[in-house]
């Protein structure tokens, strides 16, 4: 048997990659850091585009059964209280873009990931194997452990997160870019969430330096809540324990019923958020990365796993497509997927910036923009992200 394509991290991207690869008949290792493979953090969005995915990674069925089918997404103003604009994800949504649009556990989309891999035999597994640097030559390429162990593979792909070591090697950068934003997490209970807010949709407060996302899960059991608060945190941090008094102090100056569900968020966590400059040298000879090692993203387009799936679906198609000249693979993975993630990297910057947090008569223009319009226009806005599977070459989709 042929050496196996190495797969650094075994989060989504890593394990979407390993599913992706052994469809086209490709046996793999992933390589997880971690002494268990899970996830850490709660919901995440999944547009239409993610479904795509599931189904080429042969997982649709099993993802579709665990996530929520949001109604409409909203977008509140946070100041007034009061509804900016709805975008309806019914039935000519669906028929628009061929998928739905959903929410799920973050956990629950990993288990179901992480048992497609466990299923094949083309894939192995390992934990406690971090990558922490790769040696090559013309014929394979060894991924050196951190262990002091060493593996040889036809290819390396970094899939290792924000963090990654084999982007290190392959970009030469250093530390991602701080943004400043600091998002706290908590998960609540269905019936503690108010009932005049208890809606099937995945809802958005903006307000000025802050916002507030929240939304079912687990089968209506709890909601999700996500709330960031724009303090220019000089440093990276993940998954800090605070207090309730610590994440209430940037929502002071919002809508009580806006800031009404804070008050009943516990269990805070803290991270600061970070992403990277669009960079296109995704490519040292066998190795390239993929996902978060790749191209890094704020979260306000509810992209990031998302791209990391469709980065996977790429690889796959791109190697299947040029068997034997990886160079030709790479490259060809490499044409389609840095512009249409440049442009999701760059745009949720600006999300962040013009919808998310803008004050005065930056909001109102904001209000104005978007309340006029209509549900085919922003079908129209939505096109090149949601209709494209990722396989298109230029950033449109």
């Amino acid at each position: 048997m042929a050496d196996p394509i190495l797969i650094a991290g075994g989060g989504i991207g890593g394990l979407s990659t390993a599913l992706a690869l052994a469809a086209k008949g490709f046996p793999s290792v992933v390589l997880e850091k971690a002494p268990e493979l899970g996830e850490i953090g709660a919901g995440i969005q999944l547009g239409p585009n993610a479904f795509h995915c599931f189904d080429t990674l042969g997982v649709g069925d099993t993802a579709r059964a665990m996530a929520v089918y949001v109604d409409r997404l909203r977008l509140m103003d946070a100041m007034s209280g009061d509804e900016i604009c709805q975008i309806d994800l019914g039935e000519r949504f669906r028929a628009r873009f061929r998928n739905p649009y959903a929410v799920i556990h973050r956990g629950d989309l990993h288990g179901v990931l992480l048992q497609g891999c466990r299923d094949n035999p083309l894939i192995g597994l390992r934990t406690s194997a971090e990558v922490v640097g790769y040696d090559q030559d013309e014929r394979g390429i060894t991924a050196r452990l951190g262990n002091g162990e060493s593996l040889r593979g036809r290819l390396l792909v970094g899939a290792d997160g924000l963090w990654s070591k084999v982007r290190r090697q392959v970009v030469g950068d250093t530390k991602p870019r701080v943004s400043g934003h600091t998002t706290y997490r908590s998960v609540i209970p269905v019936e503690q969430m108010p009932e005049d807010l208890r809606w099937n949709a995945a809802t958005l407060w903006a307000g000025p330096k802050c916002h507030i996302v929240h939304y079912p899960l687990s089968g209506w059991k709890v909601f999700n809540l996500v709330v960031t608060y724009q303090n220019d945190a000089p440093e990276p941090v993940a998954g800090l324990p605070v207090t309730h008094e610590e994440v209430l102090r940037g929502f002071g100056h919002i809508h009580p019923r806006a800031q009404q569900v804070i008050h009943i968020g516990s269990n805070w966590r803290l991270w600061v958020l970070c992403d990277r400059d669009p960079v296109d040298n995704w490519v040292d000879g066998r190795a390239v990365v993929l996902g978060d090692a790749a191209h890094p993203t704020l979260q306000y387009m509810a992209q990031g796993a998302c791209m990391a799936m469709e980065d996977a679906v790429c690889l796959a198609h791109v190697l299947d497509q040029h068997e034997g000249a990886h160079e030709t693979a790479l490259e060809a993975y490499r044409q389609h997927r840095v512009l249409r993630t440049a442009r999701v990297q760059l745009q949720s910057r600006a999300i962040g910036d013009h919808v998310y947090h803008p004050a005065g008569v930056h909001a109102q223009l904001r209000n104005a923009i978007m309340a006029a319009k209509s549900q085919d226009q922003w079908m129209d806005t939505l096109q090149w992200l949601y209709g494209s599977n990722g396989l298109a070459s230029d950033a449109t989709g």
